[in-house]
């Protein structure tokens, strides 16, 4: 009998631990960034921003070849599922950072508090939440719908939920800009696999697995030009490790919550395990991408913008680890379910 390889059986250890090439990928593009901040930052020769836009453009056009008209349809339908996502986005986010106001009572402790509040307007992420609820196993149509709506409502309710509580300053003409970005980035792939849907679905379905990595390739530039970006403009310079130490279990405990909150709510309005995953992961994330475009927008020429995306940043981070794991172990309880149910 062949004996499995030492790649094989550290995989297999790995996997029994939680852990996969993926979260593994993460951690290391991230610490790539810290040593090498000039290889994905701004002043990169690469052009990193073009190839994230391409490939993000292409994750949802693949995501469109899975759809069909008739299951966008059936999606759109799920009215509670989005109700209840889109006030978990939020309302359920806000009232939260509104929770823990009182604990920051000092003059740094409130600019802390505002770049915390700032974080929980933001709409949830698109490409990484209907990646992890791919991954899980869960409803995509409906995912791709929630993620969507909430970036579109994001542009209108971010900029209202900041106003309301802290002190900011607009530009409708760079929203403007930003809703563009979501139309050629999102909306129109999207609209083009669903339209080759009958066409072109058969080919998808027979490269599940390689659509899968492309996946998360794309999420490791997504997160290694970011970081780069912060650590090359030094935000994260400017605290002591203690600071960055607290704020991290602030934003892992800010996480736990709304997942936890979010599935105890599906789980009670009946939701099927399809939609419980939709519900948990479209709910719970927060965009980089919106956050770091709309703090240039709400907070123009302030000395705390770097502040403002601090927990942003950690919370970014956080999520993907966290979700990943999540949807890992998901996925592999929902494909054991439909092999049970097959057998």
């Amino acid at each position: 009998m062949n004996q499995p390889s030492a790649p094989s059986r550290l995989v297999a250890l790995l996997s029994r631990a939680g852990l996969d090439w993926f979260l593994l990928a993460l951690i290391g593009v991230v610490a790539l960034a810290y040593f090498q901040p000039g290889l994905g930052s701004k002043a990169s020769p690469v052009p990193w921003h073009t190839i994230t836009t391409v490939g993000v453009a292409l994750v949802f056009f693949f995501y469109g070849l899975k759809l069909s008209v008739e299951k966008m349809r059936a999606g759109m339908r799920n009215w509670r599922l989005h109700v209840l996502v889109q006030v978990a986005t939020f309302v359920l986010f806000p009232v939260l950072a509104l929770l823990v106001r009182p604990f920051f009572s000092s003059e740094s402790g409130v600019l802390l508090w505002q770049s915390i509040f700032f974080l929980c307007a933001l709409p949830s992420t698109v490409s990484t939440s209907v990646v992890m609820v791919s991954i899980a196993g869960g409803n995509l149509p409906a995912a791709i719908f929630n993620a969507s709506l909430s970036s579109l409502l994001g542009i209108l309710l971010t900029p209202l939920l900041t106003s309301l509580f802290l002190h900011t300053g607009t530009g409708g003409g760079q929203l403007w800009g930003l809703a563009m970005q979501l139309l050629w980035q999102v909306v129109l792939p999207v609209g083009a696999g669903v339209l080759l849907h009958s066409r072109f679905n058969a080919f998808v379905e027979q490269r599940k697995a390689g659509l899968r990595v492309f996946d998360q390739v794309t999420i490791l530039l997504i997160v290694f030009t970011a970081f780069c970006d912060s650590f090359a403009e030094g935000i994260f310079s400017r605290f002591g490790l203690a600071d960055i130490v607290k704020l991290s279990a602030g934003m892992v405990a800010l996480y736990i919550a709304a997942f936890g909150i979010i599935w105890g709510l599906s789980r009670a309005l009946h939701f099927p395990r399809a939609d419980q995953i939709v519900a948990v992961f479209c709910g719970s994330k927060k965009s980089l991408v919106h956050g770091s475009v709309m703090a240039s927008l709400l907070f123009p020429a302030s000395a705390a913008t770097g502040l403002i995306l601090l927990p942003l940043m950690l919370y970014h981070a956080l999520q993907i680890i966290l979700a990943s794991s999540m949807a890992q172990y998901m996925g592999r309880q929902t494909a054991a379910k439909e092999a049970a149910v097959a057998a």
